[in-house]
C-alpha cells in the first residue's frame, strides 16, 4: 500500500511487555500511544483513573519500578520490561491477598480520606511512593537541612508530606484526612478519632 505522495505508509506499531499488579502482559501498542492508555484502553486496567491527561491531577499515578509515577506523561514503549504496581495491586506488596487492603488504603478508610473516590487510585499510590522516598531519606523542596535524614516524627513532617502530595489533587477537598491517613500508616499519631472508632461507639 502506498500513499498519494508514493511513499510507503511508516508501521507504527510496537509489541511490548508489562507487568501490572504481578500480571504479565504481552501487548502491541501504537509508538504514540501512552501508559495511561496502554493500561486502561489496551489492558483493561481501569483502576488507574485518567483525570486531566496533561500531568497536574496525579489520578493516574501508579508505582512503576518501585517509584510513583504519572502514566499520562510517559509513552508506553519507553517503558518495555517494566513492573507497575496499581492501586489494586498494594496489598500484595506487604504479603497481602487479593481481598486485603494496603495499610495506606486501610488509613484511608479509617480516616474518611475521600469523597466521590475518582482520585483516590492516584492517592493512595502516590502516599506509599512519598512515605517510601522519606523512609530512604529523599529530601524535598521544603526539607531544611539536606544533609540530615528526614525524621518521620519531626515538627516540619505536615509541611513535608503536603509538599511531596501536592502532585495529587482532590477536588473534594478532602486534604485534612488525607494528611491523617498517611500519617496513620506511617505510625505517626494523630489526633482526632478514625471512622473505625467512631462506628465502633
Amino acid at each position: 500500500m502506498t500513499t498519494s505522495t508514493g511513499t510507503t505508509p511508516q508501521d507504527t506499531s510496537h509489541r511490548l511487555s508489562l507487568t501490572v499488579d504481578g500480571q504479565a502482559h504481552e501487548v502491541e501498542v501504537d509508538v504514540r500511544s501512552t501508559l495511561l492508555d496502554t493500561l486502561r484502553e489496551r489492558l483493561g486496567v481501569i483502576t488507574v483513573k485518567k483525570g486531566c491527561d496533561h500531568g497536574q491531577c496525579g489520578s493516574c499515578t501508579v508505582l512503576l519500578d518501585g517509584r510513583r509515577h504519572l502514566t499520562c506523561l510517559s509513552l508506553a514503549v519507553q517503558h518495555d520490561g517494566a513492573e507497575l504496581t496499581t492501586a489494586d495491586g498494594l496489598a500484595a506488596t506487604e504479603g497481602g491477598g487479593p481481598d486485603d487492603l494496603h495499610r495506606v488504603q486501610q488509613a484511608f478508610l479509617d480516616r474518611d480520606a475521600y469523597q466521590c473516590g475518582y482520585c483516590t487510585p492516584g492517592q493512595v499510590c502516590s502516599a506509599v511512593g512519598a512515605l517510601d522516598e522519606l523512609k530512604q531519606g529523599h529530601p524535598s523542596h521544603v526539607t531544611d537541612d539536606l544533609e540530615a535524614e528526614v525524621d518521620l516524627d519531626d515538627d516540619h513532617l505536615d509541611d513535608e508530606l503536603r509538599e511531596r502530595m501536592s502532585g495529587n489533587l482532590c477536588r473534594c477537598g478532602a486534604y485534612v484526612n488525607i494528611l491523617a491517613a498517611i500519617k496513620d500508616a506511617a505510625g505517626v499519631a494523630t489526633p482526632g478519632p478514625t471512622t473505625t472508632e467512631e462506628a465502633a461507639r
